[in-house]
């Protein structure tokens, strides 16, 4: 049976081993049950597609109320997590896990965790989030900031959108700013 497996970094993200039923057809999983995340209400439900080529970093993002839910259909991502909750006891811990089309996974990042991904080949992420899109609920920090510190594995340049090129130093989002 499925189980969520909460990160020995950071408090409150996830990872779901999905469990793969395969015959001479193909391979069949489920992907999301409401069941496995019991800490959110799921009542406004949101699915979207994100399709990215190689080299493209997208990040470092952060809500305040919105937790994201991933997984990777195509290609091969790098996702960076990091903790911004001021109350959080993982607070200032990164992580880097790779997702790909062959490991079947899902990943549960919560609320005030800042998230990206850097396109390791073209790869297409489906995700959920809890609530519909809200721009006031949108915030970002640099990729490469130095306090944060992640591990990317590549030193190339990435391709960044013209938003995300501008995210902030977490030493310049006031303190009121992050999330609680």
């Amino acid at each position: 049976m499925t189980q969520p497996r909460e990160s020995d970094s950071i408090r409150g993200v996830y990872t779901v081993d999905l469990e793969e039923h395969r015959d001479r057809r193909g391979r069949f999983a489920e992907i999301f049950r409401r069941e496995w995340f019991p800490q959110r209400s799921w009542k406004k439900l949101q699915w979207s597609r994100s399709e990215s080529q190689a080299g493209v970093l997208r990040g470092l993002h952060f809500h305040r109320e919105q937790i994201d839910y991933w997984h990777c259909v195509a290609g091969r991502l790098r996702v960076g997590l990091y903790d911004l909750r001021r109350s959080s006891p993982t607070r200032g811990r990164g992580q880097v896990i790779d997702l790909d089309q062959e490991n079947l996974k899902g990943l549960f990042i919560p609320a005030g965790v800042a998230h990206g991904f850097r396109a390791l080949a073209d790869a297409t992420l489906m995700y959920l989030v809890d609530n519909y899109y809200d721009g006031g609920d949108e915030f970002g920090v640099a990729w490469n900031d130095p306090q944060i510190n992640l591990p990317w594995g590549t030193t190339e340049p990435p391709i960044l959108s013209e938003r995300d090129a501008q995210n902030p130093l977490i030493r310049d989002i006031a303190l009121e700013d992050l999330p609680s």
